[in-house]
């Protein structure tokens, strides 16, 4: 219910028909195909053993297009419903290689494996849905397929991330981590730390009282995580993209919304003002560099990049509170 009122446009995978559900296959082998193409080019110069790895998936995916095309042609004619991922509640649009700040290995083998585990994911689901015999063994045969792509990842990192062996299962676990928890996590204590900090300290410097300012901190910092964590859970249910539980992913960003709201609220229970207001922006630096530490390990961004961007955008937030305030 909350998907349907978060995502008033998009349609649930459940109502897609046969035909929508092959045309949706068949837009997204185009789309990865791409990806996977730009990949090659980008990394033929520096690692052109990758480079190759990735042409091949280029041509394997072009391969699964023309295969569901015959399917589509045999049985609904020429003209293909205009139906695309971002039309469909639960999926995640790909990220093209022209938006990613930060292109290295370590960020394409984190993006593959995403890609293929959602790929093969909604194979899986697709052929449950379909009742037709042909239709329903091919997608199961390209679930099956896709699970060799995402033994990229494993090449990838053996060939250019060190010789120290890794076990797979530990990589997966550390992958799906990273989906379930980091992601939203993060996106919740960026959002927590620097959303609240213009009504904290506009109530600071507006009331110069320090409990007041604590009750609006923590109204602030409970109020954003609950509405961080229903909007995570809602935006996907994890069927399809692997992102696992919503309810996880739920809880992971409202609490750490929370979190980072209440982090510079709590200081402002010490009942000298200025102390707490120092103590507090001393509370908040530290917030914006754990925001860049996790960034850097987790998200394959340089750390200096990361500080650089959540410094500027929470001392605008942070400047913007106190000008209210001070009003």
């Amino acid at each position: 219910m909350f998907a349907r009122l978060l995502q008033p446009n998009k349609r649930d995978f459940s109502s897609l028909s046969e035909q929508e559900i092959l045309s949706l296959a068949i837009s997204a082998e185009e789309e990865d195909g791409r990806i996977y193409a730009a990949y090659a080019d980008k990394l033929r110069d520096t690692f052109p053993g990758s480079a190759a790895l990735f042409e091949g998936m280029a041509r394997e995916e072009n391969e699964h297009r023309r295969v569901l095309l015959d399917m589509y042609r045999a049985k609904f004619g020429d003209n293909l419903i205009p139906i695309k991922r971002e039309h469909v509640r639960g999926f995640i649009p790909r990220k093209p290689l022209w938006l990613m700040e930060h292109f290295d290995i370590e960020t394409v083998r984190q993006q593959v494996w995403e890609m293929e585990v959602s790929a093969q994911n909604f194979y899986l689901s697709a052929a449950k849905q379909v009742n037709d015999v042909q239709t329903r063994k091919l997608l199961g045969d390209l679930a099956e397929q896709e699970v060799s792509h995402q033994k990229t990842a494993d090449e990838l990192e053996a060939a250019h991330l060190g010789d120290e062996e890794k076990d797979e299962e530990k990589l997966a676990a550390h992958r799906q981590f990273v989906l379930t928890y980091v992601q939203p996590g993060l996106a919740g204590l960026m959002d927590g730390s620097v959303s609240t900090l213009a009504p904290v300290f506009a109530a600071a410097f507006a009331t110069g009282s320090t409990y007041q300012t604590f009750l609006v901190g923590l109204a602030a910092a409970i109020g954003a995580g609950i509405s961080m964590g229903f909007t995570e859970a809602a935006s996907d249910d994890g069927k399809l993209t692997g992102r696992g539980s919503p309810i996880k992913r739920g809880l992971a960003a409202g609490i750490m919304t929370t979190i980072g709201g209440l982090g510079h609220a709590l200081p402002y229970l010490i009942t000298d003002f200025w102390t707490a207001t120092y103590v507090a922006i001393l509370v908040v630096l530290i917030e914006l560099w754990a925001i860049a530490f996790i960034q850097s390990k987790y998200m394959s961004t340089p750390f200096w990049r990361a500080v650089f961007q959540v410094v500027v955008g929470g001392s605008l937030v942070f400047a913007a509170g106190i000008l209210i305030g001070s009003a």
